[in-house]
């Protein structure tokens, strides 16, 4: 692949800061990416007021900078970008591919946990609804590069899901996808964790006409109960020391080679070396375990 012609991007929410799983999907993201000879860029998902804590998007760029994972070009914050939400969310309705639902999640889950299409054909007004997409095109399943085929629930795939909450809040699935798509972005390099939005997304990429990128979901790492390492299940936040052995214990996860004697290289000649030797088809894709960060020690 020719120089630039490759976009890939790193996008965390700024709900916490950065643990050894995100680290893994930063590393995965950076090294495809500086392999290609392309570009890498960084974009904070915040728009989701409700779970951000103060703080923690300075903090992220701070870890990134601090392990040596350098981005190009400005950082892209999804709260400056609502107006190219706004103007996404006409377009659609504008061509009859949304409605409004007035449904409660409770009601959804008490009818099996995949919205029905209730609220289809009943011309709600926009007070207190959610918008959801008028799923006609389902996309089943797609190809991941590290994965192979993908496959998504009947359900999943034909689901009409919701593109703007009712609480006024855009939706991460159309959030992603329109920033993407003006990003440039040519490859999604992220967790396992986000397999199951896929088939979604490329449903809006289609809906828009826009061309799609490809896929690539990394192993997750987990704790030694089996739990993936999250913000949410508390994962302890990457060591703020020298960040070398972490990024080897990284490396050792994605099962990439390590330089014989990396003690005696500064960050930069140590994710050098990762780039030239990156080899996607050595990484695992199943979840694996990392108990050395399971117990918030460091």
């Amino acid at each position: 692949m020719s120089a630039n012609s490759y976009i890939g991007r790193f996008a965390p929410s700024p709900s916490g800061e950065l643990h050894f799983g995100s680290l893994i999907a930063a590393l995965g993201s950076y090294l495809q990416a500086r392999s290609c000879l392309g570009v890498w860029l960084v974009r904070i998902e915040d728009i989701d007021p409700p779970r951000e804590v103060p703080g923690a998007a300075t903090t992220i760029l701070r870890q990134l900078e601090h392990y040596g994972l350098h981005w190009d070009g400005e950082v892209l914050w999804q709260s400056h970008r609502h107006q190219a939400y706004r103007d996404a969310l006409h377009w659609l309705a504008s061509q009859n591919m949304s409605y409004f639902c007035t449904c409660t999640r409770a009601q959804i889950q008490a009818s099996g946990g995949f919205y029905p299409g209730w609220c289809r054909d009943k011309h709600h007004s926009a007070g207190h609804a959610a918008i959801r997409l008028r799923q006609t095109h389902p996309v089943t399943h797609f190809h991941d590069k590290l994965r192979g085929e993908i496959y998504a629930s009947d359900a999943m795939a034909r689901e009409d899901f919701i593109i703007h909450r009712r609480d006024g809040l855009f939706a991460y699935n159309l959030a992603v996808v329109v920033d993407d798509h003006f990003q440039g972005v040519t490859e999604i390099v992220r967790g396992a964790d986000l397999i199951e939005p896929t088939v979604r997304q490329i449903a809006l990429y289609r809906y828009f006409g826009w061309a799609e990128p490809g896929y690539i979901h990394l192993p997750l790492a987990c704790n030694a109960h089996g739990d993936k390492l999250s913000k949410q299940n508390h994962a302890p936040a990457l060591p703020q020391g020298d960040p070398r052995p972490v990024l080897v214990q990284a490396l050792a996860f994605l099962n990439q080679p390590v330089p014989p004697g990396w003690q005696d290289l500064n960050t930069g000649e140590l994710l050098a070396f990762a780039v030239k030797n990156w080899q996607l088809s050595h990484v695992p894709a199943t979840v694996s375990a990392n108990p050395a960060f399971s117990n918030g020690e460091h």
